[in-house]
């Protein structure tokens, strides 16, 4: 039988997060679904509720998503009576992203979710452990980041 693998080991610890984030997503991609949107769609329309007449350039770049997924889903979103684009001034080529009233709403109602499903999950860590889970999730990420420049 093979040894267990310490408590304190990066790989084990890797698969934990792996496995928790596939779990959390399929949760939020239930509770999304069952207002209509994708999580795709669902990201873009929250995006927008932080700030609305971005370009869909600006929109790739928030998602981390290439230019032709965000057309794509800027279309669909469009022929949904979600999003419209509007023109720019002296910008003939690009067009600022906009919510209209029902994607408003959606997006809310999408956010709220979210908000109830960290509440009763994430949200229910003491403050204190959240501050160094918190902590520990920046090192993590700014090692990442780090590592990108390899």
């Amino acid at each position: 039988m093979p040894a267990p693998y310490p408590a304190s080991d990066p790989d084990r610890v890797w698969f934990r997060v792996m496995r928790l984030h596939q779990r959390m997503l399929v949760q939020m991609t239930a509770r999304i679904r069952a207002i209509g949107l994708s999580i795709p769609q669902f990201d873009l329309l929250s995006t927008l509720t932080e700030q609305e007449g971005i370009s869909q350039s600006e929109l790739a770049e928030r998602l981390y998503v290439t230019k032709g997924n965000v057309s794509g889903l800027v279309d669909r979103l469009v022929q949904a009576g979600l999003v419209e684009r509007r023109a720019i001034a002296g910008d003939r080529r690009s067009y600022a992203m906009h919510l209209t009233p029902e994607g408003r709403r959606l997006a809310e109602t999408g956010l709220a979710i979210q908000r109830d499903f960290v509440a009763n999950t994430l949200g229910r860590l003491p403050p204190a452990e959240l501050a160094e889970l918190d902590r520990l999730v920046i090192r993590w990420r700014d090692f990442a980041r780090a590592a990108d420049k390899d």
